[in-house]
């Protein structure tokens, strides 16, 4: 499962520290051990079950809220860096960890992605920072995870867990918009 973890997120690269990248990478592999889904069928599945009918997949929606996140901070390092201090990995980290917990979330019937048991008295935010913690990623992380959804409202982000929280939804909301 290691190795398609590492095809599948060739991102994790971008993480300079060894050890968050390790632990990063023992996330998604715990996730898909107690996951009905496999690593083809994120390619193949709605990136959310809140959008009827939704044409862009999962992996297609968290590349690109992980591209957008790290541009997003490598600009702001640039622009902002002298005023305002940005953990790149925990940004990478937590864009990359933000939406695993929705491994636990959906379940497949009849080839089509639905909600699970669990993903109805847990939202992935929550299972998301559990597999996280079990597996070792630092709480920085794991606090972009739980704040990076609607969840998150509740709590002061981080400017890491802002970054991740606004690319996620700039690559969510605009689907709510989409005529039928």
């Amino acid at each position: 499962m290691r190795d398609a973890v590492l095809k599948l997120w060739p991102e994790l690269d971008w993480i300079e520290n060894a050890a968050l990248k390790e632990a990063t990478i023992s996330t998604w592999v715990k996730a898909f051990e107690l996951s009905p889904l496999s690593a083809a069928d994120l390619d193949e599945i709605p990136f959310t079950l809140l959008v009827p009918n939704c044409k862009a997949t999962f992996m297609q929606h968290k590349r690109c809220v992980v591209h957008l996140a790290k541009h997003a901070a490598q600009d702001m390092q640039q622009h902002l860096g002298h005023a305002l201090p940005i953990d790149m990995d925990t940004v990478i980290a937590g864009a990359i960890l933000a939406d695993v917990g929705k491994l636990l979330e959906y379940d497949k019937q009849g080839g089509k992605a639905v909600q699970s048991k669990r993903g109805e008295a847990l939202r992935h935010p929550f299972t998301g920072v559990a597999l996280a913690m079990m597996c070792g990623v630092p709480d920085a992380v794991c606090h972009v995870i739980a704040a990076h959804a609607g969840e998150g409202d509740l709590v002061k982000r981080s400017t890491e867990a802002l970054i991740v929280h606004h690319a996620d939804f700039m690559s969510f909301e605009p689907f709510k918009n989409l005529k039928k």
